[in-house]
């Protein structure tokens, strides 16, 4: 396996060695490269511009004058392939100050050979010829190496034995009486000049002045001329405007007529069809509404109408249905009734007087409940007698007389019973 390597386009990165020994070389910037583990090495190198700075000190000209230069050398790694592999070759694994110390001896011995055959007016007076020198002799040297110069310019250019100095005092001194002199013959040529250009201009005042003369005469006699004629024109033109205003009222009053012929029929349109419209919208407000109204009161009480007949028809059903039931009921009812007098009548006439006997004892307690409910309500029942007390005969005689009660209520004769006979003569 291995991995993936990126690079800037300001640097360049080499990947080296690959499989069975191989010596194949990849030369990668401002992209990427593979390089397998263990068996490939990657190495970078920058390619940003660097910024050289070339001293040379008190190198003596070919006048034998002893100058100190100072230049600036702007180079870079060139990018083309073999160049670029040239350059690895000469400076991978070193840092930026390494390759700066390389190039810098190279520039700076180029420098010091070429000072050495020129005149110090020559470099002092043309510094970008001697930096053209220097960059053209250089360019071989470190192109080899697979660098290039991008620029090389003279910053500083002095000694210490005031050569310089002096010959820019010749030089001042030299500039100096030409320019005194220069002022002295164009201040005569000023004056000279001076007074023929003040006659000439004399002469083109008075012929000025005469022309100007003439020119406001002849401008007076032709203002007077144009403004009789423009005078002209204009009553001229007043009156074609006049002439021109009342037949353009007259077309503007006929399109105004047409416009509001026009805009009559117009509004004689729109009314009509706002008749229309007011027709439609009563139809569509009050009539249809109307309508719909009345259909739907229509459809409502004939609803009603159906809803009453059926609830009545329904009612009626009801009614036969709970009549049918309760004669039915009443019929099993009074056919039960019947069978019961039946049997009861067979019975009483099977057994006779024991059975009547049966009923009247059966009755018996509810007579007497009936005598007795006044009684219900009495809190108290006091009996007063004498000493000669009558309770016992009373209630004696209230016993004897209740089988003859019993038979005119029932009809039955208890006395006739053997055990009731039996305790009314134990009574007597």
């Amino acid at each position: 396996m291995g991995n993936c390597h990126t690079v800037g386009p300001n640097e360049a990165l080499v990947v080296s060695g690959g499989c069975c020994g191989s010596d194949y070389k990849q030369y990668v910037f401002g992209g990427w490269a593979w390089a397998w583990w263990c068996i490939s090495d990657t190495q970078r190198l920058s390619l940003e511009v660097m910024t050289i700075l070339c001293r040379c000190e008190n190198i003596e000209t070919s006048e034998g004058v002893p100058l100190f230069v100072t230049g600036v050398a702007q180079v870079k790694i060139m990018t083309e392939k073999e160049l670029l592999a040239v350059a690895c070759e000469q400076f991978l694994g070193k840092n930026v100050q390494d390759i700066k110390n390389v190039v810098l001896q190279t520039l700076e011995g180029h420098l010091r050979s070429i000072l050495g055959t020129l005149t110090v007016e020559q470099i002092y007076q043309d510094r970008d010829q001697f930096a053209k020198l220097v960059r053209e002799v250089a360019a071989p040297d470190v192109g080899r190496m697979g660098i290039e110069i991008l620029s090389f310019t003279i910053k500083d250019v002095y000694d210490k034995v005031d050569y310089l100095s002096s010959l820019g005092k010749t030089q001042t001194a030299v500039v100096q009486r030409d320019a005194d002199i220069g002022v002295a013959e164009a201040e005569r040529d000023a004056g000279i000049r001076e007074a023929e250009c003040k006659k000439e201009m004399l002469d083109v005042k008075f012929m000025a002045d005469t022309k100007i003369a003439d020119s406001k005469r002849a401008f007076e006699l032709q203002k007077s001329a144009f403004s009789e004629e423009v005078n002209i024109k204009t009553a001229e033109a007043q009156l074609a405007y006049e002439l021109q205003g009342a037949r353009e009222q007259q077309k503007i009053r006929q399109e105004e007529i047409e416009i509001e012929v026009v805009q009559r029929k117009k509004q004689i349109a729109v009314e009509a069809q706002e008749i229309l419209r007011t027709d439609k919208e009563l139809i569509a407000t009050v009539r249809c509404p109307a309508e719909a109204e009345a259909h739907r009161i229509q459809q409502i009480a004939e609803g009603e109408k159906v809803k009453q007949v059926l609830l009545a028809q329904a009612e009626a059903e009801k009614i036969r249905k709970i009549g049918e039931a309760e004669a039915a009921v009443i019929e099993a009812m009074g056919k039960a009734e019947a069978e019961r007098m039946k049997l009861k009548a067979e019975a009483y006439q099977k057994y006779g007087d024991a059975a009547k006997m049966a009923l009247v004892l059966e009755a018996l307690p509810q007579i007497a409940a009936k005598i007795a409910a006044p009684l219900t309500k009495v809190d108290e029942i006091v009996v007063l007698s004498g000493d000669n007390s009558k309770v016992t005969s009373e209630v004696n005689r209230l016993l004897a007389e209740l089988p003859a009660s019993v038979h005119a209520l029932t009809g039955m004769d208890l006395s006739k019973i053997p055990l009731i006979k039996k305790a009314t003569g134990a009574q007597a």
